[in-house]
């Protein structure tokens, strides 16, 4: 396999690997409440922690498809465009010019949702924290 083959295949693969993850943990910080002691505190951290995970739970894969998907509708339409411009060698530009910006599109895209998750993440964390009379800082 060439270069060219080779970069065409492997390029949107590695510029994909921004892709979008379940949060491992909170970025939010939640204080114990008044009077409650530190063991308590995380076995509530803990269930905590397992009810925002399962508020996303799919999310990340859900988005990471969209991503790939958009990124080979690039790839297919760079493809077809540069055949009707130049032929053969034009297909072949047009293709790597299509999954290049799909690519760097789609990781885009799946960054941007990241932080929508996480969001999620933070808010069912935080909820189920109150609940517990647990305190958010000031």
């Amino acid at each position: 396999m060439s270069f060219k083959k080779a970069s065409l295949v492997l390029l949107p693969a590695l510029l994909l690997t921004a892709c979008a993850e379940t949060p491992m943990g909170p970025t939010a910080m939640v204080l114990p409440g008044p009077g409650k002691n530190y063991a308590t505190f995380q076995q509530e951290q803990n269930f905590c922690r397992s009810q925002a995970s399962a508020a996303v739970q799919g999310q990340a894969g859900s988005q990471n498809r969209k991503a790939l998907y958009g990124g080979l509708a690039a790839t297919a339409l760079g493809a077809g465009l540069g055949a009707a411009a130049g032929g053969g060698a034009g297909a072949g530009i047009g293709a790597g010019a299509g999954a290049l910006g799909g690519a760097l599109g789609g990781g885009a895209y799946s960054r941007s949702q990241q932080g929508d998750i996480q969001t999620q993440y933070n808010n069912a964390y935080v909820q189920c924290m109150v609940a517990y009379k647990n305190v958010l800082p000031r």
